[in-house]
């Protein structure tokens, strides 16, 4: 699948369907547990699905309890998810992380440009207190792309991050701070307006930490605290090998092998009218050895030019296949 490879990252794809089409007729082919959903949604043919509105996505819940891996032998690496709410953990199987090294970096370049000596720091607590992180191994390879001697990650040191802060923002030098959104927050209780160069990206994570906030009402605390309007938003997760990104307008923006759809809750086959609420669906071709066509937990809507708001969790009991699971 090298070639496949090569394609999808090109700098502007212009025949996703096609590709699609060809990544899931692979991972029919060689992902046993994505075939067998396939199967029970009744598509034993996988030559005669013709378009995106016809691939199943499997839900985002089979990683916590099946193997979804296109492939044979061992991965290189386990990505683990955080576990949170007691609900399972999810587990994806990567081959090549080469793969998500080049998806990462080049989503990240196409948003923010160069981070050659760009300073980087990480306040992302709950990470780096587990192992097999997806968003440190992305976090930890862009400070290495940076090569500033600044760089580094906190866990609860909020003085020491102030005064890396400082000393930065007295030089004027550009940085990005990565937080996990009630980190943030609690780091902000305590050191108010100190950011003018800086660019903060919230990861999320509030759900058993703080009370939950919209994605608005945190952006608005965020501006308010640390006096600055440069704050984005990073959609990622364990299941997935690409990321997209939102500022302050609260929409997410793709790259170019990546894109969400919006679904009827009770219907994940019939997508919605733009503007209108329902279940994201996402499809990331840079999965190509696990499954690039994920049905998330997440309810959105979608924007006329493609980019999607999260809204907030959908009930996985209300949703349409995750019963599947227990027949595989």
């Amino acid at each position: 699948m090298n070639h496949l490879t090569d394609r999808i990252f090109e700098s502007k794809v212009t025949n996703f369907e096609e590709l699609c089409l060809e990544l899931f007729r692979f991972q029919y082919q060689n992902n046993l547990v994505y075939k067998q959903f396939a199967q029970l949604l009744g598509i034993n043919d996988e030559s005669k699905v013709s378009s995106i509105a016809q691939i199943p996505f499997l839900p985002v819940d089979f990683f916590k309890s099946h193997a979804v891996q296109s492939f044979e032998g061992d991965p290189e690496k386990y990505f683990f998810s955080s576990a949170t709410g007691g609900n399972g953990q999810s587990k994806h199987p990567v081959k090549d992380l080469g793969i998500y090294r080049k998806s990462f970096t080049k989503a990240f370049l196409n948003q923010f440009g160069s981070i050659e000596n760009t300073c980087i720091l990480g306040l992302l607590p709950s990470y780096l207190e587990r192992e097999g992180s997806s968003l440190i191994y992305m976090v930890q390879h862009l400070m290495e792309l940076s090569g500033n001697a600044g760089n580094g990650f906190f866990l609860y040191e909020h003085e020491v991050l102030a005064q890396r802060i400082e000393k930065l923002e007295a030089k004027k030098q550009p940085y990005f701070l990565f937080g996990v959104s009630f980190a943030l927050l609690d780091f902000a209780a305590n050191f108010k307006g100190i950011m003018t160069y800086g660019k903060i990206i919230e990861t999320g994570g509030m759900k058993g930490r703080k009370k939950e906030l919209t994605r608005g009402e945190l952006i608005n605390e965020l501006q308010a605290a640390f006096g600055t309007q440069s704050i984005y938003s990073e959609y990622g997760m364990t299941e997935l090998m690409s990321q997209a990104y939102a500022n302050e307008n609260g929409f997410y923006t793709c790259p170019p092998w990546m894109m969400a759809r919006v679904v009827d809750l009770n219907d994940p086959m019939s997508e919605v009218a733009v503007g209108k609420s329902g279940l994201i669906q996402v499809i990331d071709m840079a999965n190509i050895f696990s499954c690039a066509f994920i049905q998330t937990s997440d309810l959105g809507r979608k924007n006329v030019d493609g980019s999607f708001q999260v809204l907030g969790r959908a009930d996985n009991s209300e949703m349409r296949g995750c019963s599947l699971m227990v027949a595989l």
